[in-house]
């Protein structure tokens, strides 16, 4: 296991200065390029999660997308889309959430689940936790429970898995720095 994840670590690279001077940037792209890290992230989470009952995994947009696909097809549940505001058709809900110059918005479509669904979320980074927890917020909006969080990194530093397990959630995130 520990291989694994070292594996994953490898991988990521950093540039300094993106996008703006005094930013270290961690690119997860090399990790999804790699056939080998697609098999270690689906078994990885799987091992963690494989106990939760999960009614379908949510991936938030864009790079979540590709983590809740390989979870969807691990734990052999569907795929459910959080996206930015204007990108879904039909009823849709959504929620506002800070970002480092303003706010943002994330949105569901209405019909993405039922009342009692357990949601497992995933995405690439956790870093101060806004994103997730208007993820987690759209799913509770709808009736449905958030069975966990699955990150492949986390900054520790911007606190936003002390936030999320401060709110009771179960959050497990594979790479911490």
């Amino acid at each position: 296991m520990h291989s694994d994840i070292s594996h994953i670590q490898n991988l990521i690279k950093n540039y300094p200065d993106f996008p703006k001077q005094g930013i270290l940037f961690k690119d997860i792209n090399p990790v999804f390029r790699d056939g080998k890290s697609l098999d270690i992230l689906g078994n990885h989470f799987f091992d963690q999660f494989h106990n939760e009952e999960v009614d379908y995994v949510a991936g938030i947009e864009a790079r979540g997308f590709i983590l809740s696909t390989l979870l969807g097809l691990k734990f052999s549940k569907g795929v459910i889309m959080v996206r930015k505001a204007g990108k879904l058709p039909g009823t849709t809900i959504k929620q506002a959430y800070g970002i480092e110059y303003g706010t943002a918005v994330m949105e569901l479509q209405s019909d993405s689940l039922r009342k009692g669904d357990r949601i497992l979320i995933a995405d690439d980074l956790l870093a101060t936790g806004g994103t997730a927890s208007a993820a987690a917020s759209l799913v509770e909006d709808l009736g449905g429970e958030v069975a966990g969080f699955a990150f492949v990194m986390e900054l520790s530093s911007l606190d936003g898995g002390k936030l999320l397990r401060e709110r009771g959630y179960r959050v497990h995130s594979m790479v911490v720095y």
